[in-house]
């Protein structure tokens, strides 16, 4: 995207409309979105020496960090699934003797009988001590049906950006002279043993505004990457390109995404002799879930074809690949109350999770081959718990499936298509939740909309105490309630933590999410931004009006996209709100699309370089609607600087101006990490004392 000029403005809107709206060129703060200059960092390192003095020396410190490792590290932890290969299925796994983790394997019949025999794979900690590099793993992909050769992803460091290497499963080692792709935001796919599609970065103008692939290209074995074909180009102006492969029994179908925007793409098949890649009927605006029985998948985000938006679609991929008129068929419509989150095929049965007020469902979906028709039938796992697909056993027919709730630990289950699902492995208990209890609520919003949310605190608790509200509001991404020491998302055990100390535990439910589907997520898109602040500030009203919390003891908790919802609740209402939590934030909505990989995001906020857009961007644009003279609450910022994907300079720039105006402002930004700011449990549990220690400081020691 280009700046455009005011004097091109002026064509839509007078100039000194514009001239009002736009911020000042001449950012005084600028200077800190130079990620690894010196001044920059020498900045850093004096903010997060700020925070440490005043955290870290704190009594219980210590403590918290040494009980947040050990729950982190767990061994008794579930050893969730990764792939199933033939008769075996893979791990992930991370505890305090491997904190950068171990990818392993088991026999499937062992692992099944929840007494799995680890062989281990790859050892992330010793091949980065080995390689002298910081490895983060970032995943495999194994080719099927014989999952020799695999695509391992290393992150140096935890950024987007990894490099990809051909590892032997049977000689467990990398293939000399193997496939090999430098460090970048790449999309890679096997299309046969010999033949990767690839979209990399390939050089000057390869790659999109939003620094994703712009090109796909067909790379053959013992061949230069620079003498692959091309296959498929997008735009400058889109998302990226993405490529992937889904099976559906002994047929491989790769297949080529472009992504127009972050909610438009169009799929591309290959032809019936696979001699190109072909478009297809698929809705730009539909998302693939998974291949079955010679059916694609889709999930509608709109209407289509009569169908309502939030239901599910199989199409034929045979009459597609030959370009022939698809039957458009619909495989499942979820009620009001409900949305279609997670959906996994294996031989036979189409799996979905669905949530049902929030609450989580399974549901065993079958075709009938002669009729194209598909029945469902509801699979109980855990009453009024949260549920997700883990994984599948593709030739059994099996599920393996997660139930949990705030105070119940995860249970891991194999569920089939009739009968009860048998339970693989659990995580005791690793605190007592007697004396706890957790409600489902409903908040009502400016508009009337009832928002829901989950209470967790002390049984009998009476009288105003400090709460927590975590949220997030966005990119269609529901928030669902998990046990407490996973609580909030990367803040490790710090839901519990605060629980036991008598307090409140929240975590709301407000638009932009998924919810309920897509109409729930559409009603905070752009323009509509302000229902998911005000559906906020419901919440915390709720609170004060039941008497659970009081104006000026609630803090608020968001990261990534939540950290454009805190800080624009923090500057709109600083009178409800007594302490913040940012993460990983966006805060700058006139500079986001110009930082890293904010350009892909404007389908969700709107784009500034357009006069009308920024018109309601910067009526909430935290970073612009900081006021001198006005008294914001305390607020705790943790980012990473190796974070690719949200610019490190948000932060950075939204404490400086904070600060500037006389407010209190903790800061910790970790080098390493990426995104998810943690690029092992050992920073996870530091992070999570260090929230602890500020929750407590801000709401409790201070009247």
């Amino acid at each position: 995207m280009i700046r455009a000029s005011l004097a091109a403005l002026a064509l839509s809107c007078s100039f000194a409309a514009v001239a009002a709206a736009a911020p000042q060129d001449d950012d005084p703060y600028l200077w800190l979105e130079d990620i690894e200059g010196k001044k920059a960092l020498d900045w850093v390192k004096a903010e997060n020496a700020a925070t440490d003095k005043l955290i870290r020396a704190r009594p219980g410190f210590e403590a918290d960090r040494r009980r947040a490792r050990q729950i982190l590290d767990d061994d008794r932890q579930i050893a969730m699934p990764g792939e199933v290969m033939g008769d075996a299925i893979t791990n992930f796994w991370r505890d305090a003797a491997n904190p950068r983790g171990l990818w392993r394997q088991s026999p499937l019949d062992a692992y099944l009988a929840g007494k799995p025999e680890w062989t281990t794979l790859i050892d992330v900690d010793a091949l980065g001590k080995a390689e002298k590099q910081s490895w983060v793993w970032h995943g495999a992909d194994c080719l099927a049906p014989d999952y020799k050769r695999c695509l391992v992803s290393l992150s140096p460091g935890g950024t987007d950006a990894d490099i990809v290497r051909e590892w032997d499963r049977t000689t467990q080692s990398f293939v000399e002279g193997g496939f090999t792709l430098p460090q970048a935001k790449s999309s890679v796919t096997w299309e046969d043993a010999d033949t990767l599609l690839v979209a990399t970065d390939y050089g000057d103008g390869s790659m999109t505004a939003s620094g994703y692939p712009r090109i796909v290209k067909r790379w053959k074995r013992g061949t230069p990457l620079s003498t692959a074909t091309t296959v498929a180009e997008g735009e400058l102006e889109d998302v990226g390109m993405n490529v992937f492969a889904l099976v559906d029994g002994d047929k491989r179908w790769p297949m080529i995404s472009r992504g127009k925007t972050f909610y438009t793409a169009d799929i591309k098949l290959p032809n019936t002799d696979a001699s190109r890649y072909i478009s297809t009927i698929v809705p730009d605006t539909a998302s693939v879930r998974d291949v079955i029985d010679g059916q694609l998948i889709i999930f509608l985000n709109q209407d289509w074809s009569g169908i309502s938006a939030g239901s599910l679609v199989s199409l034929s991929l045979a009459d597609m690949s030959a370009d022939r008129k698809a039957p458009i068929v619909t495989a499942m419509t979820p009620t009001k109350a409900q949305a279609i989150e997670d959906v996994a095929a294996t031989d036979n049965i189409l799996w979905v999770k669905a949530l049902d007020d929030v609450e989580g469902k399974l549901f065993a979906l079958r075709r009938d081959p002669a009729t194209g028709a598909w029945k469902q039938n509801e699979v109980p796992v855990a009453a009024n718990a949260t549920v997700g697909i883990a994984g599948t056993v593709g030739k059994r027919d099996l599920a393996l499936v997660t139930a949990e709730t705030m105070l119940m630990p995860p249970t891991l289950y194999a569920a089939s298509e009739q009968g009860a699902p048998r339970a693989v492995q659990s995580l005791p208990a690793t605190f007592d939740a007697a004396a706890m209890s957790v409600e489902k609520r409903f908040a009502t919003s400016k508009d009337g909309t009832k928002i829901p949310y989950f209470l967790a605190r002390k049984k009998g608790s009476t009288g105003p105490v400090p709460a927590l509200i975590h949220a997030y509001g966005g990119f269609r991404a529901a928030q669902t309630p998990g046990y407490l020491t996973g609580q909030p998302y990367r803040a490790g055990p710090l839901g519990l933590f605060w629980v036991e100390d008598g307090n409140a535990y929240v975590l709301a439910n407000i638009r932009g999410g998924g919810e309920y589907g897509p109409a729930w997520h559409q009603a905070a898109l752009r323009e509509k931004r302000q229902n998911s602040f005000d559906d906020l500030h419901a919440v915390a009203e709720d609170l004060v009006k039941s008497g659970v919390s009081a104006k000026g003891r609630i803090a608020i908790s968001g990261r990534s996209n939540g950290g454009v919802l805190v800080g624009a609740a923090m500057t709109q209402r600083p009178d409800l709100y007594g302490a913040v939590i940012s993460g990983s934030p966006i805060k700058d909505m006139w500079r986001y699309d110009k930082m890293l990989a904010g350009a892909s995001w404007v389908a969700e906020y709107g784009d500034p370089d357009v006069a009308e857009d920024w018109a309601f961007l910067s009526k909430y644009s935290p970073y612009h609607n900081i006021r001198k003279g006005v008294k914001y609450p305390p607020i705790f910022l943790y980012l990473s600087t190796k974070d690719d994907r949200v610019h490190p300079g948000h932060a950075r720039k939204y404490a400086a101006r904070l600060m500037e105006n006389g407010n209190r402002v903790y800061y910790h930004e970790y080098i390493e990490g990426g995104h998810s700011v943690g690029a092992d449990h050992a920073e996870d549990a530091v992070r999570a004392a260090m929230l602890h220690g500020f929750l407590l400081r801000e709401l409790v020691e201070t009247k």
